[in-house]
């Protein structure tokens, strides 16, 4: 994953967001679970350090009081010491749903009297203050969102490969790349 996001930073994509942990993954048995617990833990102990050291700014998305104490204050710490980054922004969803995330807003805007428009429910959402994404890449086979960026993807191009995410290349994103450059983007207009 590192190298993937890595290569993207340095081609010049300013906002990257890998989807890490989903609410529906809180369901998967126990030892899977667990496994995935570890491999967070791992990567915000000790391999994003090297994105921060870089100047890459960590923003997670997802509700985090599903995690750990630990993992919580590793979330916390990874966000703090990145955030003088200048050099790109990676936003990792942990515990993250759209429709959760499009639940908790609408709960927000209740609770403080706030009447919603587009622009005041971004600003509700996890990835407040971020560019909407350009490009959606999924990997593995499957032809579906799977509840990932649902409101921020309106305008998404979309892009499908049979790849599995540990196998994806900084070869086949260029690729990618290269296709989405072609792609004539009209959001909704003529």
């Amino acid at each position: 994953m590192l190298s993937i996001v890595r290569h993207a930073f340095e081609t010049g994509i300013e906002y990257v967001t890998v989807y890490a942990f989903s609410t529906e993954n809180r369901f998967r048995p126990k030892d899977e679970v667990d496994s995935l617990m570890a491999l967070i833990r791992r990567n915000f102990g000790t391999t994003f350090r090297e994105l921060v050291d870089g100047g890459i700014r960590v923003l997670i998305l997802g509700e985090r009081s599903y995690f750990p104490a630990d993992i919580e204050e590793l979330i916390d710490k990874l966000e703090r010491d990145s955030a003088a980054g200048t050099k790109g922004t990676l936003m990792v969803a942990l515990n993250y749903g759209s429709r959760d995330e499009l639940v908790r807003a609408v709960n927000a805007a209740v609770k403080g009297g706030i009447t919603v428009d587009e622009e005041k429910l971004s600003g509700l959402l996890y990835t407040a203050g971020a560019p909407d994404p350009d490009l959606i890449i999924r990997t593995g086979g499957e032809k579906r969102l799977s509840n990932f960026l649902l409101y921020q993807a309106a305008y998404s191009e979309l892009f499908f490969t049979d790849t599995l995410w540990p196998d994806f290349s900084p070869a086949e994103f260029d690729g990618i790349i290269k296709e989405f450059s072609h792609r004539t983007r009209r959001f909704g207009k003529v």
